[in-house]
């Protein structure tokens, strides 16, 4: 299981790869309910190098990008399950709502996204740039969204108790 670390434990170990050779991803996001798309996409990203971090939005972040009700889980339920995946070796969590400020301190070798980005419109790209490193697109093409499996449960279940 990889491990939940701070900021700086993350940029310390991102640099020792770094000076031993190794390539560092790093992907981000919410992943409220991990679900199959937020599997290949980490899969992908960790395919782009050798090394992967995952940024995970806080509780406070998710609930500014995502609004009421969210996230579903807490971020340290979160980045359990995000780091039990096989490709993940490293996890984050940070509390701003772009991972701009985590990609100048991390400095990765690639900032990889999901396929509802293109390489132009990636929202951190100039940060990325100026850590000297480069932006990707990794998974497959986005028709899995958290929001559409809330949906799916509620439209099945309800609102009440299961």
């Amino acid at each position: 299981m990889a491990p939940l670390v701070g900021i700086e434990e993350a940029a310390r170990q991102a640099a020792e790869w770094r000076s031993r050779g190794r390539r560092v991803v790093l992907a981000n996001g919410c992943f409220d309910l991990l679900h199959v798309g937020h599997v290949r996409y980490l899969s992908a990203a960790r395919g782009l190098g050798d090394a992967l971090v995952v940024g995970l939005n806080s509780d406070a972040s998710v609930r500014r990008l995502k609004g009421p009700g969210r996230p579903v889980m807490p971020a340290d339920e979160r980045a359990e399950l995000i780091g039990a995946l096989a490709s993940v070796d490293l996890v984050v969590v940070f509390d701003d709502d772009s991972a701009e400020a985590l990609i100048a301190r991390l400095r990765p070798d690639v900032h990889a996204k999901g396929t509802d980005y293109t390489e132009e419109s990636v929202p951190e790209r100039a940060a990325v740039l100026a850590a000297g490193g480069r932006v990707a697109i990794a998974g497959d093409p986005k028709s899995h969204a958290t929001r559409d499996l809330i949906a799916a449960i509620m439209a099945r279940f309800g609102a009440g108790p299961p």
